[in-house]
Order: structure tokens, then C-alpha cells, then sequence
């Protein structure tokens, strides 16, 4: 217990021991409250427990007014040849003081109202730093800083004195375009937030007279050298991660599945990492085998909820950033281990390939990969060659139905993830892209089917009928006259014709493990056989919302970093020169698709005839506006 007129620390304020009352302590500390005549109370008293308070000194004090008032010019002096002791001395350079042993070295014998003044100058002090972990445990003690810690502290100082100097300085060398780094880089982190639409506003920009938008910012970071040109930051700006989803999923439960004979075939782009479906046809049924994470994910799980908020993995030039875990392809893509558990459709067709029956089964499937190349090589195999026949039935019933097959160039992308060299290639597509798009049809289609004969909740696929003008163009500019014409689809619990791809009724079934909605869907076929309650209907459409506005966002960063990378591309060559051709006229000006780079562009001043193809060249490529020039060689 301690005495009367002892000097005390509560809440790292001063305060004296004035009385004892049983197991409590009465202090008495300064305060700040008024009293209801207005005037303000000098002192307040308070019973405390011991633990609440830790001794300044063992001394009694004279008063407390005496401790507030105390002062001692020499004590910083003091203090620093405190320091320099504590430092030449290797035992203890370096290691936490208790302040009543600092006390002693800075001045020895100091009376006890000068314990405060003492305490309060070392936690203002550039040398030592108050231990708040040994505080917590009533214990006070103070750790010297480091030199560099003291030269940090020394310059913020510097800093905050000279502040308004300092960011004078700084915008003027902003204006140059000559920055001072590492120093300056903290006052771009504000432009650095415009650029990526995580603000709108920034006093940076205002100070150097530039006009605060995305595109000016992010010419900005490039011309002062913050970020480098290759920089995409289409993806940020849409308010999407940039990493994979790191919610991982357990390992398949043992259920009881169906052992499919013989082998389906998992036929996909070469580039492909998360083959999600495979397809076989046994002489009666054609099977789509799609993988089966809903065997694991339910539905409102945290995985499903952030699968939702994705909607879709993002497929960049640069890396695919996945709706789920990297680590659930192992266990849920299909192919990639000897024996694959899927979700199989097993469809039972009518000559003109509609869909008869479908059966949903939980499966055991035997899977080999295949690239497009290597299965259309192989099409006429006894394996193979169902399925094409299949696929080619399947189109026709659909063109009967009003179905459109628009043929607009594409290309693949790739960006070296250590040089960032960039790559554009024209996609070459096979017979079998085609067949397996067939197959996948008929599995949405037998699926819709399913979902709407049994009353299932479900998310289908629709797209009203377009109105095609009277004449069309040949060639590549009547493609994209009917491309113009195409309404968007729609996603909603109510089945309608899917006008475009000529299906009375479809549901998008074949992708869960990098598409939410039929991840969704996917969840309500398995919630149905296991007999479990199903997503109600406005749950589900309100989930199937969420998803859609998620993958809208991004398709759109997708599509600007698509651009980035051509642009890039573009500036990485700049003797390319390709091949243009005319796919509308608009006044004066001539509307192009280059081929090659599947990219619109248009020469203005310019008419050409509708599919007239002119060799270009790309200038003035501005990265930031994805803007470019071309002009005819």
C-alpha cells in the first residue's frame, strides 16, 4: 500500500495520493470540467483501485500545484546526455529503463515534485519512447531510440514546420515532371486514387493545374514515372480484386455417385487451366459432364456469397483472376485427375436434336483432355464423330428456329508476365469449338427443361428477336450490321425464347466454376435431387441480380484491358502495319475492323466501300485515353 502525498500516474496524467477508504485509493488530479457556476474546477477527487495507478516517486510531494508547476530548463540537456550514457554503455544501450532509473541518471536526487515535469519531458523527447506493453502491465519503463528512428522523427518535424514550403516545392517539381523519389511518391498517392476511381478528388491535381479525371491522373503517373506504361488499371477502376478468391473449398463429400463407362472428353483452348466440362455420347445418350463445386459450396456460404460478389473469373491478358480458389481446380476441374466427380446431364435427343428427356446425375467420369486442334483432327474417330454429327443436326434445328451466327474476328492475348512483351495473335477456330458450343447448348437447353418441369427456381437465359434490315451486306460489314442488331439477353426466373440462339427455353449450366449464375443454378439442381429446400424465387432473383451487375463490371474491365494490352502491343511494334476493312460508312468517315487485332477504328475523311480492305498504321497512341490513330500506308 502506499502513502499519503505520494505522486502518481492515472491515465498518464499526475495525481496525488490524498486518503485511503477500505481496498480504494482517493487522488486527487487536475480537472477540466466546469462547475455549475461557470468557473472551471482546478482539482477533482476520485477513488481508484491500486492497479489503476503506478508510483512517479517513493518521495512525498509538497502538492500537486507544485508537480503541475514545476519546470527545469536543463532538463532536455539532461536528458540527452542521459542518452548518450545509456548508449555508450553496451550492457544496456539499446534496452527498456525503468523510470525511476532514468529519473536518477537525468538528475540525481530530484525532489518529488519534479517527477512529472521529468516523465512528461522524456514521452516528448526525441531519444526515448514511452513502453505502452509494459504500461499495460503497470510498469514504467522507456526504450531509447535508435539513431535512424530519431533522424525519422527529426525530419517529420523538419516536415510539419516547414510544411507549406515543402509542398510548394514539390508541386513545382510536379509541374517539371521531375520528382524526387523516394520523398515525393507519398503526395501521389492521392493522384494514384483518381487514376484507379478510388476518388474524385485531389488537392495534388487542383495545385498543378490539371483537371481531375482518371485518364489526366493516370498521364500523370506516367509521364512523372510512378507507373510504368504497362500499368492496366481497368480492373481497379471497376471495383474488382485483383486477386483470386482465397475462400477455398474443402474436398468433395463422399456421396454416392454413378461410375459413367467408357471416356468423356474435356476439348478446350491449349491455354486452358479450369476445364469445367466434358462431353460423350454412349450410342443412346449424349452426356455433358460439367464439375460439380455446388457439391460443396451451398448456397448463402461464405464461398457462394463471395463467388456472387465476383459473378465471374476474370480473364485478362495478363492471368485469369478466379470467381473461386485456385486450389479448387485440383478437386473440381474436370481431367485433371485420373477419375473426375461431376454433375452429368444425360440427354436423350430426337432426331432433329431437341432435347427428349434429361436426366441430372451425380457421376464418377473417366476424362481425357483434348485441345479444339487435336479433336477436330480426330472428328471422324468412332468417339468423336457422334458428336460432331450431333453438333451439326443441332445447328440446323436452331437456324430453323431464327438462330444467328455472327462470325466477327477475334484474338488471343498474351502478355510475358516478367518482360510484359506482348503477344496478339488471331484465334484459330476449329471445327470442334463449334461442336462443343452445340454440346454445351443442349446442356442449358435439357437443363431449362429439367428446372422448369419439376417448378425449380432457376435462372434462365433469354434474348428478344432483333429486326434485321431489309438488304445486309456481305462479308465482314454485314456481320457486324447484324451484330448492331442484337438485343441483350436477359437473366431471370421466367423461361423465354433465347431469339438469338434459337431455343424456346435455356439456362447457362455448363461453367460453375467461373460463372455465378450457374454456380447458382448448379446449387438448385443438387438442393432438388438431394431433396433439400430450394432458393426461393425472389431470393433467387435477387441473387442471380447481384451476380449479373458483378459480371457486367467485369466484361467491361475485361474489355479496357483488352485494349490496354493491343495498345501496348501496338507501341511495342511500332513499324506494324495491317490489313483494314470497311464495315460502315458515317458521313465522310469509313468505320474499320482490323482483323488482326480485332479492333475498330475509323478513318475520318475517308469513304471506302463496305468489306474494301487498305493496309493501316497505327500513331499517336495515347495509352491513358486508349486512343490511336490510323491512316492508310
Amino acid at each position: 500500500m502506499y502513502n499519503k502525498n505520494i505522486l502518481v500516474l492515472y491515465k498518464k496524467q499526475p495525481a496525488l495520493i490524498k486518503d485511503f477508504d477500505g481496498d480504494k485509493i482517493v487522488i486527487t488530479f487536475q480537472a477540466g470540467a466546469a462547475s455549475p457556476n461557470g468557473k472551471k474546477n482546478r482539482y477533482a477527487e476520485q477513488k481508484v483501485r491500486e492497479k489503476d495507478i503506478i508510483p512517479l516517486s517513493e518521495k512525498s510531494c509538497t502538492s500537486l500545484e507544485d508537480a503541475l508547476s514545476y519546470e527545469d530548463s536543463s532538463i532536455s540537456t539532461l536528458i540527452q546526455e542521459a542518452y548518450e550514457l545509456l548508449e555508450s554503455d553496451e550492457a544496456t544501450a539499446k534496452t527498456p529503463v525503468s523510470f525511476s532509473e532514468l529519473s536518477d541518471i537525468i538528475k540525481a536526487d530530484a525532489e518529488a515534485q519534479a517527477q512529472w515535469f521529468i516523465f512528461n519531458a522524456l514521452t516528448k523527447s526525441l531519444e526515448f519512447s514511452l513502453d505502452e506493453a509494459a504500461l499495460k502491465n503497470n510498469e514504467l519503463t522507456f526504450i531509447p531510440r535508435t539513431e535512424d528512428e530519431i533522424n525519422v522523427i527529426k525530419q517529420k518535424n523538419y516536415e510539419k514546420e516547414h510544411e507549406e514550403e515543402i509542398r510548394a516545392a514539390f508541386i513545382e517539381r510536379l509541374k517539371q515532371r521531375k520528382l524526387e523519389f523516394p520523398g515525393d511518391a507519398k503526395y501521389m498517392v492521392e493522384v494514384e486514387n483518381v487514376a484507379l476511381c478510388k476518388t474524385e478528388k485531389s488537392k495534388v491535381l487542383v495545385e498543378a493545374g490539371i483537371t481531375q479525371t482518371p485518364e489526366k491522373a493516370h498521364k500523370l503517373l506516367l509521364e512523372t514515372g510512378i507507373w510504368e506504361i504497362t500499368k492496366n488499371p481497368y480492373p481497379t477502376r471497376y471495383g474488382l480484386s485483383m486477386t483470386s478468391a482465397q475462400q477455398g473449398l474443402g474436398t468433395p463429400p463422399e456421396e454416392e455417385r454413378l461410375e459413367v463407362p467408357g471416356t468423356a472428353y474435356a476439348i478446350d483452348n491449349e491455354w486452358s487451366a479450369d476445364p469445367d466440362d466434358a462431353v460423350n455420347f454412349d450410342g443412346k445418350y449424349l452426356w455433358v459432364h460439367i464439375a460439380d463445386p455446388a457439391s460443396f459450396v451451398e448456397p448463402d456460404s461464405v464461398v457462394d456469397k463471395a463467388a456472387r460478389n465476383r459473378g465471374t473469373t476474370l480473364y485478362l491478358p495478363d492471368g485469369a483472376v478466379r470467381m473461386l480458389a485456385e486450389t479448387a481446380l485440383e478437386d473440381y476441374a474436370l481431367g485433371l485427375k485420373e477419375k473426375s466427380r461431376a454433375l452429368s446431364f444425360r440427354l436423350l435427343l430426337n432426331e432433329d436434336c431437341s432435347v427428349q428427356e434429361c436426366t441430372i446425375l451425380k457421376t464418377i467420369v473417366n476424362v481425357k483432355r483434348l485441345t479444339y486442334k487435336a479433336a477436330t483432327e480426330q472428328k471422324d474417330s468412332p468417339e468423336l464423330k457422334p458428336l460432331f454429327d450431333i453438333a451439326k443436326r443441332n445447328v440446323e434445328r436452331r437456324k430453323k428456329s431464327g438462330a444467328t451466327n455472327i462470325d466477327m474476328p477475334e484474338v488471343h492475348i498474351n502478355v510475358d508476365p516478367e518482360t510484359k512483351k506482348v503477344s496478339v495473335s488471331p484465334l484459330v477456330r476449329y471445327e470442334a469449338d463449334a461442336m462443343i458450343c452445340e454440346m454445351m447448348l443442349l446442356a442449358g437447353e435439357g437443363a431449362a427443361h429439367f428446372a422448369y418441369n419439376n417448378r425449380i427456381p432457376f435462372p434462365f437465359v433469354s434474348q428478344e428477336a432483333p429486326e434485321f434490315p431489309a438488304k445486309l451486306a456481305d462479308g465482314l460489314a454485314g456481320q457486324f450490321q447484324l451484330l448492331k442488331c442484337m438485343r441483350k439477353r436477359s437473366v431471370g426466373i421466367t423461361p423465354a425464347m433465347h431469339s438469338g440462339l434459337g431455343i424456346a427455353i435455356y439456362s447457362q449450366v455448363t461453367s460453375p466454376l467461373r460463372r455465378y449464375s450457374d454456380l447458382i443454378a448448379h446449387e438448385q439442381l443438387r438442393a432438388y435431387l438431394d431433396g433439400r429446400k430450394l432458393i426461393d424465387k425472389d431470393t433467387m432473383l435477387e441473387r442471380i441480380s447481384q451476380g449479373d451487375a458483378a459480371s457486367v463490371a467485369a466484361r467491361k474491365a475485361s474489355r479496357y484491358s483488352d485494349t490496354h494490352w493491343k495498345l501496348i502491343y501496338l507501341l511495342q511494334n511500332p513499324e506494324w502495319q495491317g490489313e483494314a476493312v470497311c464495315i460502315e460508312n458515317k458521313g465522310n468517315d469509313s468505320i474499320m475492323m482490323i482483323p488482326s487485332l480485332a479492333m475498330q477504328t475509323m478513318l475520318k475523311g475517308t469513304q471506302l466501300a463496305l468489306n474494301q480492305k487498305v493496309t493501316v498504321k497505327a500513331s499517336n497512341i495515347d495509352i491513358t485515353t486508349q486512343e490511336a490513330d490510323f491512316s492508310i500506308c
